[in-house]
């Protein structure tokens, strides 16, 4: 079909063979080519996709007619030269998380699609969960009270990478979901890092933040647990949020308990406030395969020249803060200012673009 978006996809790893498959399925689109260094990947791509051009130069795979999109699930290192080739190439991006290792190539990648008129969005995929929208969702009405704090938990025995440590790897996933439970992007960090299997990069962190209006967030992440997990609790005065993601039958579980201040003349300060007990409730959340939800919110931005979700600002916003957690490891936990870019005034419309 001449109306179908031409999509290629750079690095065919376990991320790349998932969007060679759901841009295959989407009407709107056609996967034209494949990049990849590694032949035995190619390899595993031509069997499934015969049709498909397979291709280890991305300067070749440029030069293809009709191409309008690329999307770059490489090596963080590599995001920004691939990037900045593809825009200046003329092409869509659709980049994976990290944006880049640095804020000055984010801003780079930024202008360079501003001034070309592309679309440039980052693969946060977990603002394109039901799961996550929901809580989103709740928080927004208020159902969830004054906000308390927010922590996370991410670890795993591996998988190890070698291009960054593993909160590069882990924490922008939990960060891009703060920032956009709370509008903002924090104001301060604190983290740790720590090499447990005594290699050269940090395989296990712990992150504190400090979000506007007294709000303070945790992330624990780790390549060197014995658990998986990946958990985050939202905890405010009227409800405890939790999201399981291993949990697809009940990813969610809405505790009404929290704090409600006493009736009674308070006798000391620990009576000034009552505890509050109710139901646990698990929510209907609709059935949907994020990376889907996130490609075809591509295709629509692409399409009806629309502002992502997560585009580069947000996807600047989340390095910015990895920047910054990165310093504070460096010295060994000081606090480091952030400074304030602004509210994510987009977030409630790009929400109801992608369930209309």
């Amino acid at each position: 079909m001449s109306n179908q978006l031409k999509v290629a996809v750079i690095g065919c790893g376990y991320w790349g063979g998932n969007y060679v498959r759901l841009f295959s399925e989407l009407p709107e689109t056609q996967v034209v080519a494949v990049c990849d260094q590694r032949p035995e990947c190619l390899e595993k791509v031509g069997k499934r996709f015969p049709n498909v051009i397979l291709t280890q130069s991305v300067d070749e795979l440029l030069t293809l007619p009709d191409l309008d999109a690329v999307v770059i699930c490489t090596y963080a290192s590599s995001h920004f030269q691939i990037a900045r080739q593809c825009l200046e190439a003329g092409k869509h991006v659709l980049l994976e998380k990290p944006m880049t290792t640095n804020v000055a190539d984010a801003e780079q990648l930024i202008e360079l699609a501003e001034a070309r008129d592309l679309t440039l969005m980052v693969g946060h995929i977990y603002l394109y969960n039901a799961g996550i929208r929901k809580i989103k969702a709740l928080i927004d009405k208020g159902d969830t009270g004054q906000l308390y704090y927010l922590y996370s938990q991410r670890t795993n025995l591996g998988p190890v990478r070698y291009d960054v440590n593993a909160i590069w790897d882990l924490a922008p996933h939990d960060i891009s979901i703060m920032n956009f439970f709370l509008n903002s992007a924090p104001e301060w960090v604190s983290a740790i890092g720590h090499r447990a299997l005594r290699s050269s990069r940090e395989d296990v962190g712990f992150i504190s933040m400090g979000y506007p209006n007294e709000v303070v967030c945790s992330i624990h992440v780790s390549w060197a647990d014995p658990d998986k997990v990946r958990q985050i609790v939202v905890v405010g005065s009227t409800k405890r949020v939790v999201f399981n993601d291993l949990n697809p039958q009940e990813p969610i579980r809405i505790f009404e308990k929290g704090f409600v201040p006493s009736s009674s003349l308070p006798t000391s300060f620990g009576e000034q406030y009552a505890i509050r007990n109710g139901d646990i409730i698990s929510p209907n959340v609709g059935l949907s395969e994020p990376l889907k939800e996130q490609c075809q919110h591509f295709v629509n931005c692409v399409q009806r020249h629309e502002r992502p979700l997560t585009d580069g600002q947000n996807g600047r916003d989340v390095v910015r803060v990895m920047v910054a957690i990165e310093e504070s490891i460096k010295r060994k936990g000081a606090p480091i200012e952030l400074t304030s870019e602004g509210e994510h005034d987009h977030y409630s419309k790009a929400i109801a673009d992608l369930v209309r």
